[in-house]
């Protein structure tokens, strides 16, 4: 017997599809009860609120039909709306843009710092209240109000088969330590309506949110873009600044802003077609890439969530956990947000807004002379004759915090240093000089102890070297 519809093919696959992801997100649904069942009390309360933003993101995650961006639609953006930080810069500050601190909101958000050099600490929003002059602002001349946000949130990874959690139980540990991950950041702009923060913040007179990655040490508060952000017309203020800066062969995986569908968007390379990742990459066709210092209007983000129109791509990002088993991780960033926003506009700066701390590589640099400590923010020492930083490579026994001061009796000077890698047990005496490319190798079983004072230039140093107290 044979059932023919009356609808056609088109209408019938349609029709599965739809079932299929009914399917899906009811399977999805039991099995998060299941896992809600296996812990109580406020863990539970706090763990059933992540999943209602877990289950809203698998939802979406379904409805998704294609890739979300059309290569052949990118477009550079327009030049007027990447504006060069020297233009910012070159309007004089007037003495009222210190009243516009107190209409700041800082917000640092956690990033990778935690699971890569054994450091934790949860999201901080802190509010910037300014002193009466502007000229000698200084971090101490800030007061400065930390107000404590939820800890990070945590969504159960999926397997890539079955579209079903991997975790077995709430627990963090033991055979469920890869089966959770955090979401990324775009959850932001729900959490501060949902909250109240955000009506809050608006009530006591707060215009605009200055968010960036709590590792970028280079993420400080400009007065200058500020003063460009308070002194357009009430009816052409930028709602959505994004900071970017020019890409270098170390960037090549960063986001980029490009124009699309006439907006500025936002470009994961989680969102590129493998085809177009070497184009992505590319240095000559997408010089720029997002530091993820935003500025963002309280305003418009309570427009946006009221109207229900702020539009976050899910980034799908694959993982293969250490059993081999493929599982899919749903993330958003906060800065995909800007193509909603009104008058968006990035701002090249320079690269010394961009001081990423995620490795015990990048913690070498920021404690070496190559920096220096000013009004709160860090400079490149005038001594180093060339402005790009040198590119550090430390092995995987300097991964963490602790093992990285061990073998530091004080940091190198690095003021004429091009490269260095060092793989293995490798300790430094104090006022080491390295200049040039250095690299340090000690096989297993070997040992290298770089004596107090020495001076390595262009050098290579393999082997066993052991330096004991007599």
């Amino acid at each position: 017997l044979v059932i023919l519809s009356r609808a056609g093919p088109n209408a019938v696959m349609t029709e599965f599809q739809e079932k299929l992801r009914q399917q899906h997100e009811n399977s999805m649904h039991k099995e998060l009860e299941k896992l809600l069942s296996t812990t109580s009390g406020a863990e539970a309360e706090c763990s059933r609120k992540d999943f209602e933003g877990f289950k809203q993101l698998f939802h979406r995650f379904l409805q998704v039909k294609g890739p979300s961006v059309d290569w052949a639609k990118i477009n550079r953006p327009p030049e007027d709306s990447i504006q060069p930080y020297e233009r910012i810069r070159a309007k004089a500050l007037p003495e009222a843009v210190a009243s516009g601190l107190n209409k700041l909101v800082v917000v640092k958000l956690n990033g990778g710092l935690g699971t890569s050099m054994g450091c934790k600490g949860p999201k901080s929003l802190i509010s910037v209240r300014n002193e009466n002059t502007f000229l000698d602002l200084t971090v101490q001349q800030i007061e400065v109000q930390r107000l404590r946000l939820d800890e990070e949130d945590l969504y159960p990874r999926i397997n890539k088969e079955s579209l079903l959690p991997v975790a077995t139980n709430m627990s963090l540990t033991g055979e469920n330590s890869e089966a959770w991950y955090p979401p990324g950041h775009g959850d932001i702009y729900a959490s501060f309506y949902n909250s109240g923060l955000l009506e809050k913040l608006l009530s006591e007179g707060k215009e605009y949110i200055f968010v960036s990655n709590i590792d970028n040490l280079g993420a400080t508060v400009d007065l200058h873009i500020l003063n460009h952000l308070m002194s357009q017309p009430a009816d052409r203020r930028c709602e959505f600044v994004m900071e970017v800066t020019d890409k270098t062969r170390a960037d090549v995986k960063g986001g980029t802003l490009i124009q699309y569908d006439n907006k500025l968007r936002l470009l994961e390379i989680a969102q590129v077609p493998k085809a177009h990742v070497d184009e992505f990459k590319s240095v000559t066709k997408f010089k720029i890439f997002n530091t993820n210092n935003l500025w963002i209007s309280l305003p418009a983000i309570k427009r946006l969530q009221q109207q229900n129109s702020l539009d976050l791509e899910i980034i799908v990002n694959p993982k293969t956990l250490d059993g081999g088993l493929n599982v899919i991780q749903l993330e958003t960033a906060v800065g995909a947000a800007i193509k909603s926003f009104d008058n968006a506009l990035g701002i090249n700066v320079p690269r010394s807004r961009f001081l990423p701390v995620k490795t015990s590589s990048d913690l070498l640099l920021v404690m070496s002379n190559l920096y220096s400590l000013e009004a709160g923010s860090l400079t490149m020492s005038a001594k180093r004759e060339f402005p790009t930083t040198p590119h550090v490579k430390l092995g995987s026994s300097f991964t963490k915090v602790q093992d990285f001061l061990r073998r530091f009796e004080s940091i190198p000077d690095m003021l004429e240093l091009d490269h260095l890698t060092v793989s293995g047990d490798v300790t430094f005496g104090k006022q080491v000089t390295l200049k040039g490319t250095v690299i340090i190798i000690a096989n297993h079983g070997d040992r290298i102890d770089i004596p107090a004072g020495a001076m390595l230039e262009n050098k290579i140093v393999s082997g066993n070297l052991r330096i004991l107290d007599h």
